[in-house]
């Protein structure tokens, strides 16, 4: 009776910590990408490039090829641009039909969220989504890459582009990087694998593991993301809130004190700040 009992009471418990992740949506995860009710059609635009997407002049001879893309920004085409005070220089593709990550990584992000060479492309320059009142200013915060007082050309702090490289040793997580593939198969980095999961994408380039913007965001989603893959993370699989696009649980809004993931959520790159390798032995709190 009593080993019944505790069968019992394990299995409402694991079913309670499942149900206590899982995310109710009634909003479209596009979320801010549905442009103003236009939807998929505001980027991919099947036919005629930027110039079916009523973009000025004729269409742009390499725009469009991948991946559908319709939004104008051929003036992005080979400019220079840099990140961390100019530490990582990003000379951008000459068109959409270049065969590297920083194409649909970056370029195609750029076209609508560079504030300086395509500035104010179809967006209004706002944060869409309910801020906590921990992040201040809601809706005032731009949402334009080179929107800042580094003036033209810069694209803000962390480092982005094909320079931009994830390493491991040292500092950084016990992992290896195979053909552009991070994996987290160190004593430390399994650990924090199995605590929160790693959720990121890098781009492959010559080998390596580069930071483009869809490194950290899925623009197919902005207020959810699913865990489905037991590998993937040492959560329960379910839909977990997140905020900004992220590719990971992301909740700022969760009440609970000692929430920890949105400082989790960093931690898959910057290992030197994790649980994981200052000696605690703190799991991810939701």
């Amino acid at each position: 009776m009593q080993r019944t009992l505790l069968i019992a009471l394990t299995m409402l418990a694991v079913v309670s910590l499942a149900g206590a992740q899982l995310t109710k949506v009634t909003a479209d995860v596009l979320g801010a990408h549905l442009n103003y009710g236009r939807g998929c059609a505001a980027c991919h635009t099947p036919h005629s490039g930027s110039a079916g997407n009523g973009a000025a002049g004729p269409a742009s001879p390499v725009w469009g090829a991948a991946p559908l893309w319709g939004a104008e920004a051929s003036g992005m085409f080979g400019k220079s641009l840099s990140t961390d005070g100019g530490k990582f220089v990003e000379v951008l593709p000459a068109g959409t039909s270049a065969t590297t990550p920083d194409v649909a990584g970056m370029l195609t992000c750029l076209g609508c969220h560079d504030g300086t060479y395509a500035s104010r492309a179809m967006m209004s320059n706002r944060v869409y989504e309910t801020l906590p009142s921990t992040y201040c200013m809601a809706n005032s915060i731009p949402t334009l890459a080179g929107d800042d007082a580094a003036g033209i050309g810069d694209l803000g702090y962390h480092p982005t582009g094909l320079n931009a490289r994830i390493s491991c040793g040292g500092e950084n997580w016990d992992c290896s990087v195979t053909a552009g593939v991070v994996r987290m198969n160190g004593a430390m980095s399994s650990q924090f694998v199995a605590n929160y999961g790693f959720f990121l994408k890098p781009g492959a380039y010559q080998g390596a593991a580069v930071i483009v913007c869809t490194t950290c965001h899925d623009p197919h989603s902005m207020s959810v993301v699913k865990i489905s893959k037991k590998e993937n993370s040492g959560q329960p699989a379910g839909i977990y809130a997140t905020m900004f696009f992220l590719r990971a649980p992301y909740n700022p809004n969760d009440t609970n004190p000692l929430s920890n993931q949105t400082a989790q959520f960093c931690r898959q790159c910057h290992a030197d700040m994790s649980n994981e390798m200052n000696g605690s032995l703190a799991r991810t709190v939701f």
